[in-house]
């Protein structure tokens, strides 16, 4: 794959010499600065992550190897620098997945950036080892790397950073980059494809890493991003809450208080935001990272908003409620950049999403489109619910399937395989 992630091109200076000064020896100096020149290309080389011919830079260490014979998948569990929410370097980790018959030297279909949905419990990140998405993608022959994001793997005594998705796209950006070539040095090889994945906080995150990369990676192609049912606006989500007072992920709501209001420096005291039960479990049940999403919702107890924010911000003309929606407006991903003309985008949406409301994507395609954004495949509609499950979890079961649709199109890859209790599985795991 010829990604150029991390290294910039040679750029050669020519200074203009004054001829009243060195007329007399211009010839000389000129010849000197071309050989000068020609040194300097053939020293510093420009190497793509995955050239087998040199060794690359990486901060990126594997911590530990692990194989799932089920899957067929192998996996390698990494730690490489990053940012933390306040721009401070910080160890991260992250995990990288394969066919276990992929060995070095042999050439993958490409890279696979997969940014995952929300989880609450320490174990349910990808270097603990929690990888059922990772393993519907090993059919494809795609290589995946997937980050822990700040508060999981070798930061798990920290909070959180729940949806921030500028922080938690910074952490997947790194850990491309770096367990790109921590890949290439180990002798891996890929195809020049590179495909940004996402549901829920992942496909928010998804779409921060196409902000991100358009910001500050020019040398970085995305093939296509797949964003699936994200919280692209927040402020927009949050006043649609305060309206309809229901939420069907109690717990999503208050995570994303607590994380902008503490590493966003809001300042706002707990009993400002919360109401009991939840105002004195907030420890127990969502920072301990003891307990899942769904464990977590069912001990808040209620989906009405009203029964565990209080009124204060639930009041969009208060003022601790001006002080979130500014801060959850500062991370809007519907405004405030401006993506490449060449991106390639799927997004997909439930639009009877209880849990992420509709409102985000619809206020993401208008931004795109405004934009000029051409290669834009927009999916929304009422897909019912399979297995049982609530609309938010049915829209990842189509959100899986139109993302391997696709790839195994795109890829050409005709005996990619998965069950649907497989598919069924990972969208339990939301």
């Amino acid at each position: 794959m010829n990604l150029e992630i991390s290294f910039e091109g040679v750029q050669l200076e020519v200074i203009k010499m004054d001829k009243s000064l060195f007329s007399k020896f211009s010839c000389i100096f000129t010849w000197v600065a071309v050989l000068i020149a020609l040194l300097m290309v053939s020293c510093t080389k420009n190497e793509p992550v995955d050239n087998e011919n040199e060794q690359q830079p990486t901060t990126a260490q594997i911590t530990s190897t692990e194989t799932f014979n089920d899957s067929h998948m192998k996996a390698y569990h990494f730690t490489y620098t990053s940012t933390d929410p306040w721009g401070d370097p910080v160890t991260l980790s992250g995990t990288i997945t394969m066919s276990d018959q992929l060995n070095p030297g042999d050439s993958a279909e490409g890279l696979l950036l997969y940014n995952h949905f929300t989880i609450y419990r320490a174990d349910q990140c990808p270097s603990a080892g929690n990888l059922s998405e990772q393993a519907l993608v090993v059919g494809s022959g795609l290589i995946t790397i997937s980050p822990d994001y700040y508060g999981f793997g070798v930061t798990v005594d920290h909070p959180q950073a729940y949806c921030i998705s500028s922080t938690n796209a910074q952490a997947a950006v790194d850990a491309l980059i770096e367990g790109s070539k921590l890949l290439s040095n180990m002798g891996y090889k890929w195809k020049d494809n590179l495909f940004n994945v996402g549901y829920s906080q992942g496909g928010q995150t998804a779409m921060a890493v196409v902000r991100l990369v358009s910001e500050r990676y020019p040398d970085l192609h995305i093939t296509r991003t797949f964003a699936g049912a994200g919280s692209y606006d927040l402020a927009a989500t949050y006043r649609r809450f305060v309206v309809i007072d229901r939420s069907a992920m109690p717990s999503t709501v208050a995570s994303t208080m607590l994380s902008y209001n503490h590493f966003m420096q809001l300042g706002i005291p707990r009993d400002s935001m919360f109401l009991e039960p939840l105002l004195s479990h907030i420890d127990e049940w969502i920072l301990s990272k003891n307990y899942t999403r769904t464990e977590i919702d069912e001990l808040v107890g209620s989906y009405d908003i009203s029964s565990y924010i209080t009124p204060s911000m639930m009041d969009t003309n208060s003022h601790h409620s001006h002080l979130m929606m500014a801060a959850l407006d500062s991370d809007n991903l519907c405004k405030g950049w401006t993506p490449r003309g060449d991106e390639n985008i799927l997004l997909l949406h439930h639009t009877q999403d209880g849990a992420v409301p509709v409102e985000n994507t619809v206020n993401l395609v208008a931004f795109l489109q405004q934009h000029g954004v051409t290669n834009l495949e927009v999916l929304m509609d009422d897909y019912g619910n399979y297995y049982g499950l609530p609309a938010h979890e049915s829209g990842a079961l189509v959100f899986i399937n139109a993302t391997k649709e696709w790839l195994s199109l795109y890829l050409g890859v005709s005996n990619w395989k998965q069950s649907n209790e497989d598919k069924k599985k990972a969208c339990k795991n939301l």
